[in-house]
């Protein structure tokens, strides 16, 4: 059976601004939400496809610098924006079939914590965008 290795380096940007550097892991999730179709006479559960709800979870270092973390981040609370990301920073820019970009427009960020701090520690937040309409850019 065939492998390959993937090396996770990815790049992030949000509202415009790369957050890449501020990143320590991207999850983006597709997801069909299940509708029962089962009728009378059935025999076993049926189901299609409802609407799509996607997601986008960042987990972030904390800055409070500009154009980092929580500049970038607070006003976006109750709105929507687009979100990138792509398995690699250079897919950004110029996506292709081994490194596509996936982009959430009208992505809505319901909470954003303001502090995560622990004595000794680098403080790091988990953030996730939802809805919005997913697309797949490979060229």
């Amino acid at each position: 059976m065939a492998t390959s290795t993937y090396l996770s380096n990815p790049g992030v940007v949000v509202n415009s601004v790369s957050l890449t550097d501020q990143c320590t892991s991207a999850t983006v999730t597709n997801t069909s939400e299940a509708l029962e179709s089962t009728a009378f006479g059935g025999t076993s559960r049926v189901f299609v496809a409802g609407l799509f709800n996607q997601e986008i979870t960042l987990d972030l270092y904390m800055s409070y610098a500009a154009s980092e973390t929580y500049a970038t981040l607070a006003a976006l609370v109750g709105t929507t924006t687009t979100v990138k990301v792509s398995n690699t920073v250079g897919g950004l820019t110029a996506a292709s079939p081994t490194e596509p970009r996936f982009e959430l427009v009208g992505a809505y960020l319901e909470a954003l914590p303001v502090i995560n701090a622990s004595m000794g520690e680098l403080s790091t937040i988990s953030i996730t965008f939802k809805g919005g309409v997913l697309s797949t850019i490979v060229s």
